[in-house]
């Protein structure tokens, strides 16, 4: 989230509030406690975490910045960019998954259920990309990623609860605090949005 008000800062003159920006801090110290005991140093893995950052958050401020350049909707949107998508991952997967490997895809003996599974699998993928563009074209990337903290709570609770899955006392303590955060977010939010005129609301 801070790498996303960075870009929109620098790149787009956006500007947010002090009260929004201290809502970084409880969500962000959460989700350190959350994933404390998940997490594994090395070189290579940073640097492609890194990388992994600064492309998902240009990503996610484009949907938002290209939706009101152009105009258009979020599933408009997704029309246009979803065949580009398409193309450069076929250029790319006989690189990082060759087909033709003795595990590969050419030699895999595919059952009813596996394609169905493959299919089921390409229609969760393409609902998720259409809630990204919706979130981000109604409200902005970063609301986007205060819901998905909100949604990594949710899925630590109900993991517990459903399945029993162990939670260290110190991952309960960055679920609290994370969500303290993403309460004052969204009050916050709200309290900004009242104190725009009438006429900007959607």
């Amino acid at each position: 989230m801070p790498t996303i008000m960075l870009i929109q800062t620098n790149l787009y003159e956006r500007t947010f509030s002090w009260k929004i920006k201290s809502t970084l801090v409880p969500i962000i110290l959460g989700v350190i406690m959350n994933s404390a005991y998940d997490i594994k140093f090395n070189i290579m893995g940073t640097v492609f975490a890194l990388i992994g950052v600064g492309v998902t958050s240009f990503y996610q401020v484009l949907v938002g910045e290209k939706q009101k350049e152009f105009q258009v909707n979020s599933m408009q949107l997704l029309y246009y960019q979803a065949p580009l998508s398409a193309l450069l991952l076929l250029f790319c997967f006989p690189i990082i998954e060759p087909p033709w490997a003795s595990d590969g895809l050419l030699y895999r003996e595919w059952s009813t259920v596996d394609l169905v599974l493959v299919f089921l699998s390409g229609i969760i993928a393409f609902l998720v990309n259409v809630s990204i563009y919706w979130i981000i074209g109604n409200t902005s990337a970063i609301t986007y990623n205060v819901v998905g903290q909100l949604k990594f709570c949710l899925t630590l609770i109900g993991g517990y609860f459903l399945f029993t899955e162990p939670v260290m006392p110190i991952q309960f303590l960055g679920i609290i605090t994370t969500m303290c955060g993403v309460s004052l977010y969204a009050y916050f939010k709200n309290q900004d949005q009242k104190s725009l005129p009438f006429s900007v609301h959607k």
